[in-house]
């Protein structure tokens, strides 16, 4: 996966996770559990993501000046 498309799918949870939070705040009690599972998983994915962007940026540790 490309650095760009991973980025561009980080962007799009980081919104999803955002928007989720709203929704936990304002929800009422029947439906909050369902929607704090949904936003542990999203939240999952962010940093999963967050970490495949982050190690794809940085250069390998056998091409570093010494």
């Amino acid at each position: 996966m490309s650095i760009k498309l991973i980025a561009r799918e980080l962007y799009r949870l980081k919104q999803e996770v955002e928007k989720l939070e709203r929704q936990v705040e304002n929800a009422p009690m029947g439906e909050k559990a369902e929607l704090e599972d949904k936003l542990r998983k999203t939240r999952a994915e962010k940093v999963r993501l967050q970490r495949m962007l982050d190690g794809n940026k940085e250069p390998p540790a056998y091409r570093l000046p010494r």
